[in-house]
């Protein structure tokens, strides 16, 4: 929900709201907010409750500069990690992106969807979890200039490009193009981000 700004930055979390809405006890509500707590994505502001945390721009180069070393280090292990079923796997999800009238919301999921089975390939949980909470981040900023991005399709595709390099065992070139991958997004954000800026409704 604040990944995809169903809960907009400053939201308040309310505990007793989310079991109601979400069917769950809450005693995994608590959980899951301190999860969102150690993540970034809430705040805790002491006598004043909790909150949905600010996206903000400036951060971007940070953003990019761990992933751009995380994610091709993930991409080494699962080459030499990775199973004929992670790579079938990742087949079928960017076939199936390439069904008629997918919505730039879906392809985005899609994207997940094949950093997470390479995430998994790499078999280390705390690069996982590092991992996750890096591309909820990113995956947030791409929703708010989701309508500004131009070609959500492109950037599914290049996972085709790194999963051939993934099945053949060449590590290198998987970690290079899972390193292009992360800079792709991280210039189309920036011209969505301009494009918004300099948009004649700006100021």
């Amino acid at each position: 929900m604040i990944v995809r700004l169903d809960l907009a930055p400053g939201a308040v979390i309310r505990e007793d709201e989310l079991q109601s809405q979400l069917g769950l006890g809450r005693t995994p509500i608590r959980e899951a907010v301190q999860r969102l707590v150690r993540d970034q994505l809430v705040v805790v502001l002491p006598r004043r409750g909790m909150f949905v945390s600010s996206i903000d721009v400036t951060e971007l180069t940070t953003l990019y500069e761990t992933r751009a070393v995380i994610e091709p280090y993930a991409a080494r292990l699962a080459s030499v990690r990775g199973t004929a079923d992670h790579w079938a796997r990742m087949h079928e999800v960017l076939d199936s992106a390439h069904a008629p009238g997918r919505s730039g919301a879906e392809l985005i999921e899609l994207d997940r969807s094949c950093h997470e089975i390479v995430w998994e390939a790499a078999d280390n949980r705390f690069l996982t979890d590092t991992l996750d909470m890096l591309y909820a981040q990113s995956d947030r900023v791409w929703h708010m200039y989701l309508a500004d991005v131009d070609d959500m399709v492109d950037a599914v595709d290049e996972h085709a490009q790194i999963l051939a390099a993934l099945e053949s065992g060449r590590t290198e070139d998987a970690a290079a193009l899972t390193e292009a991958h992360i800079r792709s997004f991280d210039e189309q954000i920036r011209d969505a981000v301009r494009r918004r800026l300099d948009g004649p409704l700006a100021g």
